[in-house]
């Protein structure tokens, strides 16, 4: 019966989208300001220009091969296209080679979006030029009939297996939206609109199923469900209902079709006997389709299987924020050493968490995307050099290719080092490497309505916008999350009266400000008359948290970041690509482990935890130091 209850209901659905019955859309809870509204400073804009200078704006000098590869234009695929060398150990960890043919597409799109959106952000000239360039050459490519994508006229549209052609136009139209909200180009807009509803017109509501795609291994299909991502920004654009409604179309088509990443299906998310299985990537990303059908379809079906979704999600997740991605989740809980994280999975999860907050706006949602981003995902950089791990773990014994030396049976594991590029896997968590900064801060000022400007999520950047049509510019001042000190400076020329909003974090004791302000669902809110210079001034106090995981191992935080005990390492150099870029891998020095007791005594000094821990080996009590664990390569961070 539980079955057949969930089959009427995406019918219903289905039938609902198709006749145009859904009228009542979610409301939601923040708009979005147009991309480059909000611009990184202080270290953030720092990091930037480094990973700008670094393998995220060279990565098309490393391999030419892939991100030049003509896939858009001249070598469009074609029946008789082959699978292309793409310079990677093809080690079994997907069926079937058909993906490898669509690759090249998701490889340089993810990276030109990412490269556009961080060179408009840092105001680089350079690097201006060469999106420009980039984006004409996108436009010439269009077909008459608005066609932008991979495929030539002959099997567009038109597939029976696996396939990149929702996909392949996600990550690149991403890019493109990106740059129009940047640069106002109609020429850019008018292409996007055509190419969108080119897609809309040949897998029409109701009489195609654009993710039917047989039995097989079916990865590149799954991945274009993520085509919603440019339907929702067309839809944040214009108000054009028809652009969510077809993302509600998607996600039922998605959710009745054959798909090997199914996490995300709607009668598995319904099946409470149902654990998270699917490639990590996928089943992150995905939470962004079922956001946006839930927010167009108002059901409270999909309304509760969102929340079901999230709850799984956190399941899957360490405290740093690590999501599992390993490959796959493998109906897997978070464990600090013994299950791993992909780059790709941080973005992905970061990404689809700041939709959920600009749709549902819970503080809670914000402080996710901080965790992600100031603990896992800075503790996957390497801090000396222009490179990330692929795959990495919260306690990091080892990084010489296998997850903290474990062997792994029928699998030759390479992703546990830091690389540029990392070509022999896969070259999918570089570009996104490259993408996840931006989309961090993209969304960390957002509007509740004309009048109220929400600051949530904080970090050191810089907010232009109107507020009642006269512009207004907030700098954040702030070394923010290594110190908790911020100085809002406030241009306000036109002597506007905004409502600022500032989001206090869970983990504040107590809130210093001159300020007058009431306390609002965790937020600061500040309502008074801004003279044309002005600013704000805020000091967070917290202490020392000890936080338990699902495994009952303590990890110590204090503010934002978690903290870790560094492991001294040997650095080896693996394969080296042009001037200063390198693979390597860390043999550790140092193998004491260190135990949890109560009476740690910890304490707070200088940027760093000191406390009294038990060392596993000697059985002695030693005093143990911690850094933030963003600033570490191998480590202990859970106890």
């Amino acid at each position: 019966m539980r079955n057949i209850h969930k089959t009427l209901l995406i019918l219903t659905l289905f039938s609902l989208t198709l006749h145009g019955q859904n009228q009542n859309k979610v409301a939601e809870k923040y708009q979005i300001l147009p991309f480059g509204s909000i611009k990184p400073t202080g270290w953030l804009k720092t990091q930037m220009q480094k990973d700008v200078d670094g393998f995220v704006g060279n990565l098309d000098k490393l391999l030419p091969n892939l991100i030049n590869d003509p896939i858009y234009s001249t070598g469009r695929l074609h029946k008789n296209s082959t699978v292309k060398d793409l310079g990677n150990n093809k080690e079994g960890d997907a069926e079937g080679s058909d993906q490898y043919k669509w690759w090249n597409s998701e490889t340089q799109s993810n990276w030109w979006d990412g490269y556009i959106r961080n060179v408009i952000l840092l105001n680089d000239k350079a690097g201006l030029k060469k999106v420009d360039q980039y984006v004409q050459k996108v436009l010439k490519s269009q077909d008459e009939d608005g066609y932008i994508g991979i495929y030539d006229k002959e099997l567009r549209y038109n597939f029976n297996s696996e396939n990149g052609e929702l996909w392949s136009k996600a990550t690149m139209y991403r890019g493109l939206l990106a740059y129009y909200e940047y640069s106002k180009d109609k020429k850019v807009w008018n292409a996007i609109v055509k190419a969108v509803d080119n897609v809309m017109t040949n897998y029409p509501i109701g009489k195609s199923s654009p993710f039917e795609s047989g039995k097989a291994f079916n990865g590149g299909v799954s991945h274009g469900l993520t085509f919603t991502d440019v339907l929702d920004k067309m839809y944040q654009i214009t108000g054009n209902k028809k652009y969510v409604d077809y993302a509600l179309f998607l996600f039922l088509d998605f959710s009745k079709t054959y798909q090997s990443e199914k996490d995300v299906q709607l009668n598995n998310i319904l099946n409470p006997n149902y654990k998270l299985q699917s490639h990590g990537v996928h089943t992150y990303e995905h939470l962004r389709p079922l956001l946006v059908a839930t927010y167009a379809a108002n059901n409270s079906e999909l309304q509760k299987a969102l929340e079901i979704y999230i709850q799984r999600i956190e399941q899957a997740t360490t405290l740093t924020g690590g999501a599992i991605g390993d490959e796959w989740i493998a109906e897997r809980t978070a464990d600090a050493t013994h299950v791993g994280y992909e780059y790709c999975s941080l973005h992905e999860l970061l990404d689809s968490y700041t939709v959920l907050l600009q749709k549902q706006g819970n503080p809670k949602t914000a402080e996710a995307i901080e965790t992600i981003f100031y603990n896992a995902a800075q503790g996957s950089r390497n801090p000396n050099h222009s490179c990330i791990a692929y795959l990495k773990t919260d306690n990091s014994y080892e990084m010489m290719g296998t997850k903290n030396g474990e062997v792994e049976p029928n699998r030759n594991q390479t992703r546990y080092k830091y690389s540029p590029a990392h070509q022999d896997v896969a070259v999918c968590c570089n570009p996104n490497a490259g993408r996840i900064t931006p989309y961090f801060i993209e969304k960390s000022w957002l509007k509740e309505n004309e009048n109220t400007l929400v600051n949530v999520i904080l970090m050191p950047n810089s907010v232009e916008t109107k507020i009642q049509n006269q512009l207004i510019k907030i700098e954040t001042i702030t070394e923010y999350p290594y110190e908790n000190t911020f100085t809002f400076k406030i241009s306000n020329p036109n002597y506007v009266q905004p409502i600022i909003k500032i989001r206090k974090p869970s983990w504040v004791t107590k809130v210093i400000t001159n300020e007058s302000y009431v306390l609002e669902n965790d937020f600061i809110v500040i309502d008074r008359k801004f003279g044309n210079e002005d600013k704000i001034q805020i000091e967070f106090k917290t202490e020392i948290q000890i936080k338990e995981d699902a495994n009952q191992e303590k990890y110590f935080s204090y503010g934002a970041l978690f903290y870790a005990k560094p492991i001294d390492a040997i650095e080896q150099r693996g394969k080296s690509y042009f001037t200063h870029f390198n693979d390597l891998t860390y043999k550790p020095i140092d193998t004491n482990r260190f135990e949890f007791i109560e009476d740690n005594q910890a304490t707070f000094n200088n940027g760093q935890i000191i406390f009294n821990a038990k060392n596993k080996i000697t059985n002695q009590i030693e005093d143990i130091r911690l850094i933030p664990f963003g600033k570490t390569i191998l480590r202990q961070v859970s106890f």
